[in-house]
């Protein structure tokens, strides 16, 4: 995935874990206790069902690749 500065998902949640591997730039995973920066290289795991988001600093673009379960759900919760 790709993010332009500043630009974020929705918070959403899977039913299963989802990784994520920062490639370029700074960004943030926020989940509901707390707010993560994170930059090239970070390896991040987030459980299944933990409502949380991602997304671009203000400052800096943000790429990630993503795995999940094949088959996989996400619900959004916001909208």
């Amino acid at each position: 995935m790709n993010f332009g500065k500043g630009v974020q998902n929705k918070v959403h949640a899977h039913d299963c874990e989802q990784i994520l591997v920062v490639t370029s730039g700074k960004g943030v995973i926020a989940t509901e206790a707390e707010d993560e920066l994170v930059v090239v290289g970070d390896i991040v795991i987030i459980p299944a069902g933990e409502k949380h988001w991602h997304g671009a600093t203000r400052d800096s673009e943000f790429s990630h690749l993503y795995v999940t379960r094949l088959g996989s759900k996400m619900t959004q919760l916001e909208k």
